[in-house]
């Protein structure tokens, strides 16, 4: 595993409840070359004192530079603890997306406020719908397959689509990619709903069409 040693000092910050560690916070970076060069790569997070600090998403090509899973030392970065954030994500927002028109667009993960820092989630249609995903920094990037496919059990809904916000996913070092991840791609025109009017959109995209 990597190990990211932070500068003295520089600690406060992610004690105080700051999931992004700076590069300019790090002091070095432990590990086979291979490893620190794997976009998303796990690595362990300690103090100038060889504290422990945190289990975090490690990418070398970001100014952001690594990104806190958690702050448990007895809390593994695996398939487990992905499964639950998406299912806890999903569950927290169920009530609204039950009362929500099947027009609307409807977010279900919420990055760094559900624990997947750079995940955006969006749901359209109801459980026949689809699912919109911003993979937008390496970590969550890296377990893709397994968001996915904790997504799908989540909600039912059989259609997920990967769109890319370019400038995040270029500042992270990833490439753009758009595509479908499982089941059929949206349409591209579909009507949703913003306040009390319906707007053409492409919602592999967020274009809105002009009426």
């Amino acid at each position: 595993m990597l190990i990211i040693t932070i500068k003295q000092g520089k600690e406060q910050a992610l004690l105080s409840g700051d999931p992004w560690i700076y590069l300019s916070a790090i002091e070095k970076v432990e590990g086979k070359p291979m490893e620190r060069g794997k976009p998303g790569a796990t690595a362990l997070v300690q103090s100038s004192a060889r504290r422990f600090l945190a289990r975090a998403a490690y990418n070398a090509k970001s100014q952001i530079a690594a990104r806190v899973w958690t702050l448990a030392e007895n809390e593994p970065v695996d398939h487990a603890l992905i499964k639950r954030r998406v299912q806890a994500a999903v569950e927290r927002r169920a009530p609204v997306l039950a009362q929500a028109d099947l027009q609307a667009l409807v977010q279900l993960v919420d990055g760094e406020q559900d624990g997947l820092s750079g995940l955006l989630v969006h749901a359209y249609g109801g459980p026949a719908g689809y699912l919109v995903c911003q993979f937008n920094a390496a970590g969550v990037d890296l377990w893709k397959v397994t968001i996915v496919q904790a997504l799908l059990k989540a909600t039912g809904c059989p259609n997920v689509y990967e769109r890319s916000d370019e400038l995040v996913r270029k500042a992270e070092g990833l490439p753009i990619t758009r595509r479908v991840l499982a089941g059929e791609e949206p349409p591209q025109r579909l009507m949703v709903r913003e306040g009390a009017r319906l707007v053409p959109m492409d919602i592999r995209t967020g274009f809105t069409y002009p009426r």
